[in-house]
């Protein structure tokens, strides 16, 4: 069966999107930019509450649970590699953090956009779920790849900073 041209464009032009963005990021890479560990928890706080009130009302069923758990768990692992290859430093003067984001956590972005974009072309068939149970999943995986991001880099920002600071 022969996809339809509708189709062909519609993934032609998230294809194009894709490679806009990743080629925006891509030119950012390697750059020095300020963090600010006061600020880290927003991101992740703003997550929390659209994954809590996306299953509040509409809460995953059956099996959709322990794929949902599965795929924060991934997530969260996911997360603290990208999390780790972020280089993060401390001006020895005026002990300023500064991230600068790695080639290889951008690469890791665009796998799991590419794995994504496989599931939702019919790639979840063999599980047996649902669209809504596959973006339940796609929430969880989000929602543990950005917490544990955040945490790692705030937990090795600080252990930085305290072993900057003369005491």
């Amino acid at each position: 069966m022969q996809p339809r041209p509708d189709t062909l464009l519609t993934y032609a032009i998230t294809a194009g999107v894709i490679l806009l963005v990743m080629a925006l990021r891509w030119r950012r890479t390697g750059r020095a930019v300020p963090l600010k560990l006061e600020r880290l928890w927003i991101l992740p706080a703003i997550l929390t509450l659209a994954v809590v009130a996306t299953f509040a009302t509409m809460p995953p069923h059956g099996l959709g649970w322990l794929f949902c758990l599965i795929a924060a768990g991934l997530g969260a692992a996911l997360g603290w590699q990208r999390g780790r290859m972020m280089h993060i430093a401390v001006d020895p003067e005026t002990h300023q953090l500064s991230q600068t984001s790695s080639p290889a956590a951008l690469v890791l972005i665009l796998a799991i956009v590419v794995l994504r974009q496989a599931a939702r072309a019919g790639g979840a068939a063999w599980l047996h779920l649902d669209a809504l149970a596959l973006s339940d999943m796609l929430l969880a995986l989000a929602f543990g790849l950005v917490v544990a991001q955040r945490v790692e880099m705030y937990l090795r920002a600080r252990r930085l900073l305290r072993a900057a600071i003369p005491r």
